[in-house]
């Protein structure tokens, strides 16, 4: 009942604010999701400690961690090791992303419901643009509450930001989580975002912080009063822009959402348990990889152009190269060699390698180039029909009878685990 009495209050506020002027831009922020979304699947879970990510003993890291776990001071990107050191009773899951991307299809729903003018910033998080007159005459605190009540009926909650621009909107959000709805009306945006410190804002990171504070400006308000020439030195030629953002006046613009656009790449990697420095390994790590992502291509039914191989070394440095194919596809036969070409490429065997990862983008519908996914000529010549083919029905295999019933020997090299994301 708690969520309800917070929404439901939202309806009196917009009575005493009146009519709403000028722009107004909203972000949803889904609380805890993946944790979230795994209490509301296991009921017997719910009110205790919730940590999805990579084991603790195996250089996992955490993804997302129930607001009973971050009491313990578990949060997102923590390793492993150190969340379970922290809260020793959490349960561990590895996470259901293909769940949580059907969750997150159903909170973008609830939005396109409300308005076509939508910005997902990630699985979790999504801008949506309400100003009145745009698309409804509706007060925008009844919309933004509403939207709120029914994202808590479908089991789980969100916090939302409204305001006159993403900037706003952003750190409103993050003011009352969770199930929090922070409405900074128009005009009062200054008054709102000046006491608060300036690392609150985005595209202020430790570095830029470290450096405002040796000169003196701590807070937002302190850095939008600021000449644009004392932070030259610290954001270039960003320093008008990141002045007028901490002022509160920010334009920010939302576009109509586009179904295409919706997925941008099909990616997966990888941290490996111990690095991996044999060709034999890396390669192997590649092609399981990039199977993963001719998996989630074909459930989706799209094909890229655009081959993306990304690793990041012990030391703690990494690459990411890309090359464009002559012919879109979702088939890993025809794109893991190229990954491979990329892979030798960017390292060189002995070099210990820490994260890989494969990635396809540039997408056409794979309905639209039929015949080039179905009859595929690879860089050298090679037709990949008979090979699509067979991971086509590897897909089905696993799709009726589990994910483990059939694959590759080069599986069973990481089987025993590495965070995947």
């Amino acid at each position: 009942m708690e969520s309800e009495r917070t929404y439901d209050a939202a309806a009196f506020v917009a009575g005493l604010f009146g009519g709403w002027t000028g722009p107004a831009i909203g972000l949803l922020d889904l609380d805890a999701f993946f944790a979230s979304v795994e209490q509301l699947d296991h009921p017997e879970w719910r009110g205790k400690p919730v940590i999805v990510g990579g084991s603790p003993d195996e250089r996992g890291v955490v993804s997302t961690a129930s607001y009973e776990a971050r009491v313990y001071g578990v949060r997102s990107a923590m390793p492993s090791a150190q969340a379970r050191r922290l809260c020793p009773d959490a349960i561990w899951t590895r996470g259901r992303f293909d769940r949580y991307r059907e969750m997150g299809a159903l909170v973008m729903g609830i939005l396109a419901d409300e308005t076509p003018y939508i910005d997902r910033a990630s699985i979790d998080e999504a801008f949506f643009d309400i100003t009145p007159g745009r698309f409804s005459a509706e007060n925008p605190v009844e919309i933004a509450g509403r939207i709120a009540r029914r994202v808590s009926e479908l089991g789980i909650t969100c916090s939302i930001g409204l305001g006159r621009n993403k900037t706003v909107a952003k750190i409103a959000s993050e003011r009352d989580k969770p199930r929090g709805l922070t409405v900074v009306t128009p005009g009062t945006e200054r008054v709102f975002l000046a006491p608060l410190p300036v690392r609150a804002m985005s595209g202020v990171g430790k570095r830029a912080e470290a450096a405002l504070a040796r000169a003196g400006i701590r807070t937002l308000g302190q850095l939008a009063e600021a000449s644009e020439e004392r932070l030259s030195p610290i954001f270039g030629v960003n320093a008008a822009r990141m002045r007028t953002r901490a002022a509160g006046g920010e334009v920010s613009a939302v576009r109509a959402i586009d179904a295409a656009e919706e997925v941008k790449s099909v990616s997966n990697e990888r941290t490996f348990p111990r690095d991996l420095t044999d060709p034999g390994d890396v390669e192997a790590a590649i092609a399981l990889l990039g199977a993963s992502v001719g998996r989630r291509l074909r459930a989706r039914g799209l094909a890229g152009r655009t081959v993306t191989v990304k690793l990041k070394y012990s030391f703690g440095e990494g690459h990411t190269v890309q090359r464009r194919l002559e012919h879109p596809t979702d088939d890993e036969n025809v794109f893991v060699p190229v990954a491979v070409e990329l892979l030798r490429g960017i390292w060189t065997p002995g070099t210990h390698v820490r994260l890989a990862g494969v990635g396809v983008s540039g997408f056409e519908q794979a309905g639209s180039v039929q015949t080039d996914l179905f009859c595929e000529v690879d860089d050298r010549g090679a037709v990949a029909s008979d090979r699509r083919e067979l991971s086509v029905t590897m897909d089905r295999l696993r799709e009726r009878f589990g994910a483990g019933v059939v694959g590759f020997g080069r599986e069973r090299r990481f089987s025993g685990g590495g965070a995947v994301r």
